[in-house]
């Protein structure tokens, strides 16, 4: 008995191996859990759901076999792929969650989320956010044709890696005060989220009592993945090769 959590995977064709490994995953380590969530930056950029793609449809296909074994698959938008919708979701067998989202895990009210809304301190990131989620504008980009979207992500994820050379590490990481008023505000004592590349387990106090903030990693050198039963949470690492 347990549930798995993953994120920033970062899939693309240049990292074949990244491919493998979480296709490998969900073949072989996610069968008979109770539950798979990917807490976004499955993909390193997503320009639409009708973007023909061969990794989107290798990719989908892999989920969805698993689906098709009774394991149920949740879906929180990252930073990365925040335009991934319904049509790539039901090929998948998934469910889009919104985020934050609090679920009962074996007992226990959890918070789940991406994790950048919790970098409050990297102001520009957080304009850049509130911008993309304007509905009108997504709607507007996802009538560009193919080519021209897939120039401006590529062109937006250049300038983006830019910047983050040049920022200060601290700017880039959670801002403890955003993690205990998210906390607050759901009325939990546990979160689970992804973003930041740093998995690490922090057990802290919010308001006289104990917490815990779960961070899982990424998928550049080695997989990471959150294993989550009622006896407790463990991170867990997996090869590329």
């Amino acid at each position: 008995m347990s549930t798995l959590f993953i994120s920033d995977i970062h899939l693309s064709q240049g990292r074949p191996d990244m491919t493998a490994a979480l296709v490998r995953f969900l073949e072989h380590d996610a069968p008979g859990a109770d539950a798979l969530y990917v807490l976004g930056d499955l993909f390193e950029f997503w320009i639409g759901d009708d973007d023909p793609n061969p990794l989107h449809r290798e990719v989908a296909e892999a989920f969805l076999a698993l689906s098709q074994q009774g394991v149920p698959l949740y879906f929180i938008h990252g930073n990365r792929d925040f335009l991934l919708g319904r049509q790539f979701a039901k090929r998948a067998g998934m469910t889009l969650l919104g985020d934050p989202c609090v679920i009962e895990l074996y007992g226990e009210r959890v918070l789940l989320s991406h994790g950048d809304l919790l970098c409050t301190r990297d102001e520009g990131y957080q304009k850049f956010r509130r911008i993309t989620q304007l509905k009108w504008l997504r709607w507007l980009f996802l009538r560009l044709p193919l080519t021209r979207r897939r120039a401006i992500a590529c062109k937006m994820r250049g300038q983006s890696q830019m910047e983050n050379a040049t920022k200060q590490q601290a700017i880039m990481d959670v801002t403890p005060a955003a993690v205990d008023d998210m906390l607050r505000q759901h009325d939990c004592r546990m979160m689970i989220h992804g973003h930041t590349h740093r998995p690490a387990i922090h057990d802290f106090s919010l308001d006289g009592r104990g917490a815990r903030r779960i961070v899982l990693g990424d998928w550049f050198e080695q997989g990471s993945v959150l294993v989550c039963s009622p006896a407790g949470q463990r991170l867990e690492t997996r090869t590329l090769c």
